[in-house]
């Protein structure tokens, strides 16, 4: 049976709200995905821990008022509007969170070539102290056969081998303390080895106690004595690490503030006149307000040795 022609536009019309729905089913799941997006970013970029949440900044425009008896836009055109702003949005805090994290990246790369040059100065300063620091004399000339070089002079190896056993018996009558703590005890044992100047057994003793106590409330102790340990042997890069390395992880111990100003003075025997600056401002930047007495004359000194502008 054929229709009649009046009935094919009735039958179009019929049709159109169904493909209206359909459109607008289609931007409203663009919108609903776009702001679920936007949010993510939005947490990304604006946490905060106590629970208190930052307003973003990005704000969606708001939209002009219509001027009256101007047409009313439709659906579709209102909800492409806000897919557009949206979307706006979301490259803003893309951009911004792109921003963020290449500024972070410098930072640790920055942080990463300081500890480097640390390590290499150290190192090169350590190998250097080991070389010796004078040139052996040439042999006189006589008229008797040279002793070889390697052939102990008589006694020698009983004289050395004597004054060893001696050393280890005044290193055996330093007590050890028992109080029952076991970190504070083996600390003081350090301080005891350093205080007699036994250094060599003091740096041992104390690296120990850092490793094995290093969590406790006397590794910021230990870890500074170990540095004056190493420093009052002339071990001047190890000196440097065993201050910085306490500086850096406790930076609120008992010895942060004598950690960072003793290296200082190791920076200035491994003639880093500019670092040793660097370090005296860090600890006046720092520890300025609560810098015992003592340190501040110290850091005043060092600063003059090193010929700090300020």
């Amino acid at each position: 049976m054929r229709l009649p022609i009046v009935a094919l536009p009735m039958m179009a019309l019929m049709l159109l709200p169904s493909a209206g729905a359909l459109a607008q089913t289609s931007v409203e799941g663009r919108v609903g995905r776009l702001e679920q997006e936007m949010r993510a970013v939005q947490r990304k970029v604006f946490p905060d821990g106590a629970g208190k949440y930052f307003q973003p900044q990005v704000t969606i425009p708001t939209g002009t008022v219509a001027a009256p008896g101007s047409p009313a836009s439709s659906p579709v055109t209102d909800l492409s509007g806000r897919v557009s702003a949206v979307e706006e949005q979301l490259r803003t805090l893309t951009g911004q969170v792109e921003q963020n994290s290449f500024k972070l990246r410098q930072l640790e790369q920055a942080f990463a070539q300081y500890k480097t040059d640390m390590a290499a100065s150290a190192s090169s300063a350590a190998a250097a102290h080991v070389l010796p620091a004078v040139k052996p004399a040439a042999p006189v000339a006589t008229g008797k056969p040279a002793t070889p070089a390697t052939k102990p002079a008589a006694g020698g190896a009983a004289a050395a081998s004597g004054a060893n056993e001696v050393r280890k018996a005044a290193v055996a009558a330093i007590e050890r303390p028992e109080t029952g703590n076991d970190a504070d005890d083996a600390y003081n044992y350090g301080y005891r080895l350093w205080s007699a100047k036994f250094l060599p057994e003091a740096q041992a003793q104390l690296k120990a106690t850092v490793e094995k106590y290093g969590t406790t409330g006397v590794a910021s102790r230990a870890h500074n004595l170990l540095g004056r340990a190493y420093l009052d042997d002339g071990k001047y890069a190890l000196a440097s690490v065993a201050f910085y390395d306490n500086y850096q992880k406790r930076p609120k111990g008992d010895r942060a503030a004598d950690s960072l100003t003793w290296l200082g003075e190791a920076l200035i025997q491994l003639k880093k006149l500019p670092d040793a600056c660097k370090v005296y401002q860090e600890l006046n930047d720092v520890y300025g307000a609560t810098l015992r007495p003592e340190l501040k004359t110290q850091a005043e000194k060092g600063k003059a040795r090193a010929k700090c502008s300020a």
